[in-house]
């Protein structure tokens, strides 16, 4: 999504078991099984590697894809379970990097927004062909030639990505059709599912982008209950 030099130097994520030692913030989203839509968004801190994850703020009610979760492709995922796969209708389950922010707004009207942030623009868009070289990339149509069939408009209509933050399914490296423009973005209501992103209301979506912390190497972590459970000790999870 982002360009590589736009991802915090300090977070090489180079050990993925459990959490990234240099990972101080994790959104933690579990849901009831791997077919559901509702969820549960918690947000954790911790000082350094090894010491206790401390809650922050109450538990947030989210929504996934239509299909419920699908296992993705990040920095780890769960042994079991369907595989992500575009168009699925399935978020992602695994851990993955939380790579930026987007918004409608221009940067300067948002600059407690700490990671790096961009504005959805007319021609901002998220490429979902897979036969594309630049598939699941974030582009610049008003000035970068067309080689999809396919795309997403960031900026839209529904308000649902006034705000956002790009989450690292897919994309180092991307395997095309492995699913693409996974988003966490404003809901449309707590019964409307996603295509495939997590949603939470505007107002707790906010509270979460002026809490992420681009130097404390945040990730998202989404599962299933039952896998929340059983990777607790291999994942070091809250």
């Amino acid at each position: 999504m982002p360009s590589p030099s736009a991802r915090p130097s300090a977070c090489e994520y180079r050990d993925v078991r459990p959490i990234p030692a240099e990972s101080r913030q994790v959104l933690l989203v579990t849901a009831q099984g791997w077919n559901a839509v509702a969820a549960v968004l918690e947000r954790y801190e911790r000082t350094a590697a090894g010491t206790p994850w401390r809650a922050v703020g109450g538990r947030i009610p989210a929504v996934l894809g239509r299909n419920g979760l699908a296992r993705g492709w990040g920095l780890a995922t769960p042994p079991d379970g369907p595989v992500k796969r575009e168009g699925d209708g399935r978020s992602p389950a695994g851990m993955f990097r939380i790579r930026g922010a987007f918004g409608y707004a221009p940067a300067a009207e948002v600059p407690w927004i700490r990671l790096p942030y961009r504005q959805a623009t007319a021609g901002l868009k998220c490429v979902d062909d897979p036969a594309s070289p630049r598939y699941n990339r974030l582009v610049d149509a008003a000035v970068e030639a067309q080689t999809w069939r396919r795309h997403e408009e960031m900026l839209r209509k529904d308000d649902l990505y006034r705000l956002g933050a790009v989450i690292g399914h897919n994309d180092d490296p991307v395997v095309p059709g492995g699913g693409s423009c996974i988003f966490l973005h404003a809901w449309g209501g707590p019964d409307r599912a996603t295509a495939g992103c997590t949603a939470v209301a505007l107002p707790r979506l906010e509270e979460i982008l002026r809490w992420l912390d681009p130097a404390l190497c945040p990730v998202l972590v989404q599962l299933a209950v039952e896998d929340r459970e059983r990777l607790r000790t291999a994942w070091d999870l809250p």
